[in-house]
């Protein structure tokens, strides 16, 4: 079985889903932010603090090839900036992978991202035009990396189920 990756933009489900889809499939889930703060010992807004973004990026890129390189079948989550540095977007393409973006609209996006705003360091002091024209600028910029997975999972007006669903049909 392959490695099934989820990737996408912050509140576009990525935990909600591979959660349920693990629960499904019963392939393990793991969060690839989580799985390198018990590596490390340290949140990721403390290494991002004391030991800076390009540091973060490089553990963030030795934790993915890590869990990429595990021989058991797991679901990865990436973070949403993932695919965009050390030619993450590359493993996203390998022969054990099956990536998948799930992809939502800026407004979707908003919406979802509004409601819990302050556990989201990149947009907690915006309000709601600020963070539309981030989230916006943000994807367009993202997005030749996003779309380098394999298969795309529009999530626009779905339920996690139906979400799920459309996932097992990829690995049908």
């Amino acid at each position: 079985m392959k490695k099934i990756i989820l990737l996408g933009y912050m509140g576009c489900g990525k935990s909600t889903i591979a959660k349920e889809l693990s629960k499904k499939i019963e392939i393990p889930f793991i969060d690839l932010d989580e799985f390198i703060e018990k590596k490390v010992k340290m949140t990721i807004k403390t290494i991002f603090a004391e030991k800076g973004e390009i540091h973060f990026r490089k553990l963030e890129h030795e934790c993915f090839v890590e869990l990429l390189n595990f021989t058991n079948p797991i679901i990865i989550g990436l973070g949403g900036g993932t695919p965009c540095y050390a030619n993450n977007h590359e493993l996203l393409k390998g022969e054990d992978v099956l990536s998948i973006y799930l992809k939502a609209s800026i407004e979707t996006l908003v919406d979802r991202l509004s409601l819990n705003k302050s556990n989201r360091p990149l947009i907690a002091n915006k309000d709601d035009v600020e963070m539309k024209e981030f989230i916006a600028t943000h994807l367009f910029e993202r997005s030749y990396y996003y779309n380098q997975a394999q298969h795309i999972v529009a999530v626009d007006q779905k339920t996690i189920e139906q979400t799920v669903e459309d996932i097992l049909v990829i690995l049908a």
